[in-house]
């Protein structure tokens, strides 16, 4: 018996997503046929066109640029989400296996203000031109627990603001963050203590993270229960843990998310980096004031 076209339709299913194979769609791109899913659907003069279609080209008149698909900070979609927080993992496992293997390595990466001789003239440290330290310092561990512990945090928060803020924003605020966290640590703590961890710049996600979900109406109850646990940690003084560190750089997140997340769209980048570049120019600022104070 003869079925009739619609059953058979029905029958044999619709074609699945060429990006997502496991969701069945009904539309194609109108360049290439490709059948897309929702979330690969970007909109074109007429009908929806693929991702990859709009990449190279879509012929809608408007550069290929301005038709990808966006997240809410304007960052570009990718396949893989994750893989600046990959790459920083890498890094950071990179540096502790190098300084396990080469103990006498540490002494060259930590966070370190100034260790003086007579008379008080800084021999080495920041203080003394060793500005890498501000940074080296961000990536450098040496107990097991410590890396073991902010590569966690590090994946558990990196990875879904990393797909929020797109891949350059996401470094920027990282980075930024850290460095944030090494200045109010060469500021505010003692010149001959060694600092080291990644702990300011995961700070800064916490703090980007908490002001993503505000914007996003979502519950804040479990980051700002997860950042006030850390925070009774990190003021616990037998725990030995730079709080400078953890404080500029939750503060640096907080100032940098704001301006990812709320930055107009007219205006967005200019925004958004000029937050950065603010932050950047207080971290200068406050840098050249404390090595002016410690020589």
């Amino acid at each position: 018996m003869d079925q009739a076209p619609d059953s058979a339709h029905q029958a044999q299913g619709l074609p699945g997503c060429y990006r997502h194979p496991e969701r069945e769609t009904g539309v194609r791109c109108t360049r290439c046929e490709r059948p897309i899913c929702p979330e690969c659907m970007v909109s074109a003069s007429v009908g929806f066109q693929c991702p990859d279609c709009v990449r190279t080209g879509s012929g809608t008149g408007h550069p290929p640029a301005a038709a990808r698909p966006r997240t809410i900070a304007g960052g570009t979609l990718t396949e893989d989400p994750r893989l600046i927080t990959k790459i920083l993992l890498g890094i950071n496992i990179a540096v502790f296996i190098a300084v396990q293997a080469r103990p006498s390595l540490l002494s060259d990466l930590y966070l370190l203000g100034a260790v003086p001789t007579e008379p008080y003239t800084p021999v080495y440290g920041v203080a003394g031109g060793e500005w890498y330290r501000l940074f080296t310092s961000v990536f450098t561990h040496e107990a097991i627990w410590h890396i073991g512990f902010n590569m966690l945090s590090l994946w558990w928060l990196g990875g879904p603001l990393e797909a929020a803020l797109g891949r350059s924003r996401y470094l920027t605020l990282y980075l930024v963050s850290g460095l944030a966290g090494s200045t109010l640590a060469y500021l505010a703590a003692s010149p001959t203590t060694a600092t080291l961890g990644a702990s300011g710049a995961v700070f800064g996600l916490f703090g980007a993270t908490a002001v993503l979900m505000r914007r996003m109406n979502y519950d804040m109850r479990p980051i700002l229960a997860l950042l006030a646990i850390n925070l009774l940690f990190t003021f616990n003084p037998g725990f030995n843990i730079s709080w400078q560190a953890h404080i500029g750089g939750l503060v640096a997140g907080v100032v940098i998310g704001y301006g990812m997340v709320h930055a107009p769209r007219e205006r967005r980048a200019l925004i958004q980096y000029g937050t950065c570049a603010l932050v950047l120019a207080v971290i200068v600022g406050i840098v050249l004031l404390r090595t002016a104070q410690l020589t």
